[in-house]
């Protein structure tokens, strides 16, 4: 029998602070080798479908598989993105959630992962800030007011709890009145929209950047000393968000999978930095240096915290017998 999740039973299961630790003990696995993450392959979909343009694309598809060694499920991920999707109503990505049990390759369990994806990744910034931000009250800036720039919002609360302070909002539309309005209203913490991108970082000891950007969404030189910037939105050589004095101005980069964040375009033009694993921050082998250091985390998203994820989820929804059984 399949348990099929849909997206409100997977919402009832995600508590931020149980899914940290989870989160951080995959990352500390992903760092020791103790996983299988193979290259996720994409590809255009939709080709064909337009008389008038047969050889355009309406998105992209994605597969991510992985299993982190000793855990009793592996999990593949199915992922589309359609750029074209909020003018018809819908998101942007939408992604589903497969489960295997690992040791007779039998299916488990089939669930939404849209809200699987915005928590971990969410979960990236909160573990960032819990290991590297600077010391004392933390005032967050968050440049995107989107879905991501929430979940990193919440989950950087649940992980540094009582030190977050106030939140900085800065978008180039409307929608940053209403993301520092619910932030506020859900979390209890002082939160506003400002005009400018750098009313949303000067003064502020963490810096998130959770947008589609292709050009630097922030001027680098208005950071504070001691500054943490969690970067999540540049995830290809074509996207990016921070411009070359952040990057210069970094002590510290860390990135949840290097190899990766290297290509992108907030990093690929510096070639000779050396990234630090989030994983080896996590063991306790790397850290923040100096107070007054700025340091970068760059986060492209990996496949093993899906995995994480979905077994947290999955081992919740059995105790409370939530989802729907399905014979295949």
């Amino acid at each position: 029998m399949v348990r099929v999740l849909s997206d409100a039973d997977v919402a009832s299961m995600l508590e931020l602070e149980a899914l940290l630790p989870v989160l951080a003990e995959a990352f500390e696995k992903q760092y020791a080798g103790e996983v299988e993450r193979p290259e996720r392959p994409h590809y255009p979909i939709g080709t064909g479908l337009d008389p008038d343009a047969p050889t355009e694309s309406t998105g992209t598809g994605l597969c991510m598989p992985a299993y982190i060694h000793g855990e009793p499920y592996a999990a593949t991920k199915l992922a589309t993105v359609c750029p074209e999707n909020p003018d018809r109503g819908l998101p942007t990505v939408t992604a589903q959630l497969a489960l295997t049990d690992a040791e007779t390759g039998q299916p488990l369990a089939y669930m939404a992962a849209n809200r699987i994806t915005s928590a971990r990744t969410g979960c990236i910034g909160g573990l960032a800030a819990r290991e590297l931000a600077p010391s004392g009250p933390i005032e967050l800036g968050v440049i995107g007011a989107g879905t991501q720039a929430r979940w990193q919002t919440r989950a950087i609360a649940a992980a540094v709890g009582s030190r977050l302070e106030s939140i900085r909002v800065y978008s180039p539309s409307d929608s940053k009145v209403a993301c520092a309005e619910e932030l506020e209203a859900e979390l209890g913490v002082s939160a506003s929209a400002v005009g400018t991108p750098r009313e949303a970082v000067s003064r502020a000891s963490v810096v998130v950047t959770a947008t589609t950007s292709t050009e630097p969404v922030f001027p680098g030189e208005a950071l504070s000393a001691g500054a943490l910037v969690v970067a999540v939105g540049a995830y290809t050589p074509e996207m990016r968000e921070l411009d070359a004095t952040t990057v210069d101005r970094a002590a510290t980069i860390v990135a949840d999978v290097p190899e990766e964040a290297a290509e992108t375009g907030d990093l690929r033009e510096h070639g000779d930095r050396e990234l630090v694993p989030l994983g080896g921050v996590l063991a306790g082998e790397f850290g923040r240096e100096s107070p007054d250091d700025v340091v970068v985390a760059a986060s492209v998203g990996s496949a093993v915290l899906d995995a994480a994820t979905a077994g947290f989820v999955y081992d919740r929804a059995l105790e409370a017998d939530l989802g729907t059984e399905n014979s295949l």
